[in-house]
């Protein structure tokens, strides 16, 4: 799938010059990615253009709202256009039943109409826990996607899912809602804390390592541009990866087939992510690295890589500055094996009591299996984690 250069135009409002427009193809509910520096300034004349003038509110996050919140808000209230706002903590514990339950409350009480729109303004916390409102109030009302930090620009805006934790695991309540547009200015990510926008390289590289090889290639060789926020070098990573992912999304919307593949590394981090408490200790982006290492080690006792691609892919993260074993997890505690492999259990795409990994033959060959026992996968954590009590 390639950008478009010219669907920006023929919608009534051109794009900023270096900007792109990649389609996510699903029938009559398709809609575009637009990508570039620039897109929050004109975010209205987006929306309106492309999606009418329906009233809007807006769901952000207190970080999000004190850097990027004004502009959008004053432009609304100006064209009539704005409902309210909703500002919601930030971090993954605002994910959850009690958080979703007074955003849709809100949502009702402000008057949004089944025609309204929801903007989310914010992270993957604030794209998923919005998206799910939007999905249910009034049985599905429309969505707009502005993720302002690169973990949702690259992956999380796209696709449509959207969800809540819970104490069971990560993601395990939710709906395949698909936005009307998203909106990734990548201006915007300038202002991410450098831990974060490290997190979120974790899940571009991710798409070089299931089905892009020599994506990955190019990011051990540019990734100090990315981190440096180079504007070409910034542009290739998140156009790469959103174009991946909706060509992924166009064949496999539900998740029923080729999609698990962008789950490469989810299981195990998600284990990893849940057993942290969804806190500061392990950022979303940071759980998944330990994921994808775990992976490939696993992957390697398999006998299906050399251990040397599996160290290749941990000097990669290492390089970036992300965690690569469950060990770098601040706090004095460890997990056991048994605790992990219990919380892997209610991951979503368990079928008859069967662990569904992804799992590799090389770098950017990803594919799925449902054959590694339980058993195998205890007695891997047990080693990885030196538990002397298997």
């Amino acid at each position: 799938m390639t950008a478009d250069r010219s669907r920006g135009a023929t919608s009534g409002t051109p794009l900023p010059d270096g900007a792109v427009a990649i389609p996510v193809d699903l029938g009559a509910r398709s809609y575009d990615v637009l990508i570039g520096a620039g897109l929050l300034a004109r975010a209205n004349e987006f929306i309106g253009n492309r999606l009418g003038a329906a009233k809007c509110v807006i769901v952000t996050d207190e970080n999000v709202a004190q850097r990027h919140l004004a502009p959008l808000e004053t432009a609304l209230q100006r064209l009539g256009r704005h409902a309210g706002t909703r500002i919601l903590p930030p971090g993954e514990a605002t994910k959850s039943f009690g958080a979703l339950s007074s955003l849709c409350e809100w949502m009702l009480e402000t008057g949004l109409e089944r025609g309204g729109l929801v903007i989310a303004l914010g992270g993957g916390v604030i794209g998923d826990l919005a998206g799910f409102a939007a999905s249910i109030v009034r049985r599905g009302v429309g969505f707009v996607q502005i993720p302002t930090s690169l973990l949702a620009q690259v992956d999380s805006s796209v696709g449509g899912k959207t969800g809540i934790n819970t104490p069971q695991g990560k993601n395990l309540v939710g709906t395949f809602h698909q936005p009307s547009l998203v909106l990734a200015d990548t201006a915007l990510l300038a202002t991410l804390p450098a831990r974060e926008f490290r997190a979120g390289y974790v899940e571009a590289a991710k798409f070089g390592l299931l089905g892009d090889a020599q994506f990955f290639g190019w990011l051990e060789q540019n990734y100090r541009a990315v981190l440096a926020h180079d504007p070409a070098a910034l542009a290739r990573l998140v156009g790469t990866s959103v174009a991946g992912k909706a060509a992924i999304v166009a064949r496999d919307e539900t998740e029923t087939g080729d999609r698990m593949l962008l789950n490469l590394g989810h299981t195990f981090g998600h284990a990893v992510e849940a057993w942290a408490g969804y806190s500061q200790r392990l950022l979303h982006g940071e759980a998944v690295a330990i994921g994808i290492c775990l992976a490939f080690e696993l992957c390697t006792e398999l006998g299906l890589i050399d251990a040397a691609i599996a160290q290749r892919v941990a000097a990669h993260f290492a390089a970036v500055g992300v965690p690569t074993h469950i060990a770098d997890v601040p706090g004095a505690e460890t997990p056991d094996a048994a605790t992990l492999v219990k919380i892997m259990g209610q991951d979503k795409k368990v079928r008859d009591g069967k662990l569904t990994l992804i799992l590799v033959r090389g770098i950017g060959k990803a594919f799925v299996s449902r054959d590694v026992s339980t058993e195998t996968v205890h007695d891997f954590l047990a080693r990885q984690l030196g538990d002397k009590s298997a």
